[in-house]
């Protein structure tokens, strides 16, 4: 026992100095750091943004006394400008969308008019709030039920309300009670729930919320820059669900959405509703002054390229920036990684000053009733150190935390704002610390911070019209509604190209819908939403049970279960450790018993991609310098072009097969075993690179070990896509080949991991030059010498010319002329 104690007994040794810094102000905090003989030189890169004032305008003159007396009794007497201007145009009726920073008060761009209309209709308008997840939902209610209470009560006589009129917003997800149910749908003024509830639950029993839809005017989506990829194009599809049966009952609702900034805010909103917005930009809110710094872990060993691992930063970085009388949020980017540093802080716990249960982990899969106390103790400063993944990375509200810091960069410009601005809200000031992993992006950011703090560049991907996505939501809409003959003529179902056709197909080959007259009826027995996910994989979750006592642990959804809770895998909630004893995958049940271990899983994965077909591609001319050709023999593929891009459909296989057993704070590993599970195929679209015969054997890819370094620009590319591309991290797969089947020579794949895809492909066809650009620049800046996981991958993958291959093969690439999109066939 004293062998297993005695490292938390170093760890909790924290130097007196260093405790002190729990009484130090977030400026002191952040120059502490700064002169820290230690850390301060990792830290690349320091920015500080000012103070902003606030650009303050009146309320609109068409705004109800009552409302704008019942925030006044709230202490606002005014709105920001950005708030006026969408409010106006709410009022006026049309469809808005604002894009300001985090803590701008987009909330009540959409509150203050849907408040109006239930005083212009005595209560009669209502409303349907939509939010990403069921916490932020859940958070939203309470808020409203206090602003409805107040105004219902103290609404005038003949005014248009009704003196004790009692209103109310109700939120609906899978953790209401069934006896709240009825009265939400008879009596929710304001419904607030998700995708998933709109998808599964609300529309296919519109018949059960037929008051809902039929006094429905106002839409509100939060937060749409989450809805993106594969989930977004089915939300899209969600809504026009949601459209078609609000007409149905006579309604044509307004929307009113809100989003972090996003460089094509109109295009992506157009795809998602169907409709063009009002954009409002231009924020007006005030602004705490913030500290960033970009922090790199130090290089231990050139040669071998082995950087820091950034979660054991994060935990020696904790020793200067946690305290008692602030509040810190750690954000990683995996479920693992919240458990493991978890565990790390509450072992530390002494030495940051802090009792083990003032340091709390949150993520999704953690039952309700937990999650909600964790975000009150947080509003209620009893927690002061929380580490989350973007579970908490959206507008709840958790109070007035102090510090933030981000282990890993989240995938996107708009994250990295919505996580910084967890911290110094209300005009506080904040210190937002970003560590860089050993990570291709992590490290281009580390030598190119200016890109974080820029006008965001990231494209949404969003294809409503993806065959596979929109024929699966047709069902759904067939069960809901019939179509008919006149729908279609006048656009219906949002102008959805090839609607017909699938009509068709679903009355004669699945015989799913049945024709009579002008109009397709759903036929058959099966409830069509139960079946379609929304995320791209299978519906179902998979429910993580205590083998001793069959009481819920935990949930994940399908996809991420082949790799979390296959058997023999450790499954972890706060730093509390489980082994999988059994998954019973068919029945999405996976069992676990309580164990004390030292070590975490990972597992890995084999992925076979085979071209089916292609549909744009762009050629660049061989070049003719000497390089290429006095060091390349003669190619037999009579080739003419220097390198080839496609865009076009795919056949990928994936197999779990191993998973490693990890020590915690050594990451030594311990032993790998195999996993039986089966493997998951989909048709997709792709990106496809490849290198013609005769430059690859110039560059070196035909021989020695210089082949292993291809994998390596597979890897940079798959890595660096997100700073071109907005989508979720797990909607892009990626599959290196030395010598393609099908092409006969190196080829890189990088597909949307969605059956049919959903227009990544494209995205990344039309900016590839960006994307060998920036991974160049990365192998230029990284400080290994022969590579690492930060750029080509570690030595023993890349091999020992695998950084200097992949530095000649891109420079190539980004050398001379770009490369011409020419017609297939």
């Amino acid at each position: 026992m004293a062998t297993e104690r005695e490292p938390e007994t170093r760890r909790e040794r924290a130097p007196t100095s260093v405790r002190s810094a729990a009484r130090l102000s977030v400026e002191d905090l952040a120059e502490r750091l700064r002169v820290d003989p230690e850390f301060g030189p990792r830290c690349v890169h320091w920015r500080s943004l000012p103070a902003r004032d606030e650009q303050v305008a009146g309320f609109p003159p068409a705004l109800r006394p009552e409302l704008a007396e019942l925030y006044a009794r709230r202490g606002v007497t005014s709105l920001w400008s950005h708030q006026r201007e969408a409010i106006e145009h709410a009022l006026a009726g049309r469809d808005v969308l604002v894009t300001t920073p985090t803590a701008s008060g987009k909330t009540m761009c959409f509150v203050v008019p849907v408040l109006q209309r239930l005083l212009e209709t005595d209560g009669k308008a209502r409303a349907l709030f939509l939010y990403p997840t069921k916490a932020l939902s859940q958070d939203q209610s309470t808020n409203l039920n206090a602003l409805l209470a107040e105004l219902g009560a103290g609404a005038a006589p003949g005014s248009g309300g009704a003196a004790g009129r009692e209103w109310h917003s109700y939120t609906y997800d899978g953790d209401t009670p069934s006896s709240v149910r009825r009265t939400l749908r008879d009596q929710g003024h304001i419904v607030l729930t998700n995708p998933w509830m709109l998808h599964a639950g609300i529309l296919p029993n519109h018949a059960k919320w037929a008051e809902l839809f039929r006094d429905l005017e106002t839409i509100v989506i939060d937060e749409v820059h989450t809805l993106s990829g594969v989930f977004g194009s089915s939300v899209a599809n969600v809504l026009r669900r949601l459209q078609r049966i609000a007409e149905h009952y006579g309604a044509r609702p307004r929307f009113l959405l809100s989003s972090a900034t996003i460089p094509n805010a109109k295009e992506h909103a157009r795809s998602l509703i169907g409709r063009d917005v009002e954009l409002v930009q231009r924020d007006g809110s005030p602004s705490g002054a913030r500290t960033f710094a970009v922090y790199n872990p130090p290089m231990l060993d050139a040669v071998a390229g082995l950087r820091a691992n950034a979660l054991e930063e994060a935990r020696r970085i904790a020793l200067r920036v946690v305290g008692p009388k602030h509040q810190t949020i750690f954000f990683a980017n995996r479920r693992t990684s919240v458990e493991v540093l978890t565990r790390y802080l509450k072992e530390s716990a002494h030495g940051l000053g802090l009792e083990r249960d003032e340091i709390r982990g949150y993520r999704g899969g953690y039952l309700p009733n937990l999650r909600r106390e964790i975000e009150a103790d947080l509003r209620a400063g009893k927690v002061k150190v929380v580490v989350t993944t973007n579970a908490l990375e959206l507008g709840i509200d958790i109070g007035s935390l102090d510090v933030a810091v981000l282990v890993g960069y989240p995938g996107s410009q708009a994250s990295f704002w919505q996580r910084a601005g967890r911290v110094g809200r209300r005009a506080r000031s904040s210190f937002v610390i970003q560590i860089a992993r050993s990570d291709p992006i992590d490290q281009y950011l580390a030598t190119h911070p200016d890109w974080l703090f820029s006008a965001p560049r990231e494209r949404l991907g969003l294809d409503p019209n993806n065959l596979v996505i929109l024929s699966e939501q047709v069902k759904c809409a067939a069960f809901e509604l019939p179509f008919s003959d006149r729908e279609l003529e006048h656009g219906g179902f949002g102008n959805a190209p090839h609607l017909a056709g699938i009509l068709d197909y679903l009355t004669e080959e699945s015989k799913l819908l049945h024709r009579r007259g002008d109009r397709w009826y759903w036929m058959a027995d099966a409830y069509p939403a139960e079946d379609v996910s929304l995320a791209g994989g299978g519906p179902d979750n998979v429910l993580i049970l205590d083998v001793e006592t069959k009481k819920a642990v935990g949930e994940i959804d399908r996809e991420g279960s082949l790799t979390t809770v296959h058997e023999g895998a450790i499954y972890q909630v706060e730093g509390e450790t489980w082994i999988v004893e059994r998954f019973d995958f068919e029945n999405r049940r996976a069992y676990v018993k309580r164990v004390e271990t030292d070590y975490f899983t990972e597992a890995e994965v084999d992925t076979d991609v085979r071209v089916l077909r292609l549909d744009r591609e762009a050629q660049r001319e061989r070049l003719d310098g000497p390089r290429l050709a006095s060091s390349s023999p003669k190619s037999q593929s009579n080739e003419s072009d220097d390198y080839s891009v496609w865009s076009g459909e795919v056949h990928v296989t994936t197999l779990a097969t191993s998973y490693k057993k990890v020590r915690y704070y050594t990451r030594e590993s311990v032993g790998i075993e195999k996993i039986h599970l089966p493997a998951e195929e989909i048709d997709t679209q792709s990106f496809v690179f490849a290198l013609s015969l005769e430059t690859a054997n110039a560059l070196g890819l035909e021989s020695g070990d210089r082949g292993s370094a291809w994998a390596g620009v597979g890897k940079l590319l798959r890595h660096v896509a997100p700073l071109f591309l907005r989508c979720q991290p797990q909607d892009l797969g990626l599959s290196t080949q030395v010598r393609s089947p099908h092409f006969g020579r190196p080829a890189i794949f990088l597909y949307d991991r969605v059956q049919g895809g959903v227009g990544l492909a494209d995205v990344l066809f039309e900016s590839h030059r960006d994307l060998f650009e920036a991974a160049l620049d990365v192998v230029i800046g990284c400080e290994c010498e022969h590579g690492c996981p930060g750029c080509v991958g570690p030595l023993a993958e890349a091999g020992p010319l695998g950084k200097q291959s992949a530095r000649t093969i891109l420079a190539h690439l980004v050398a001379g002329g770009s490369a011409r999109e020419r017609q297939m066939g």
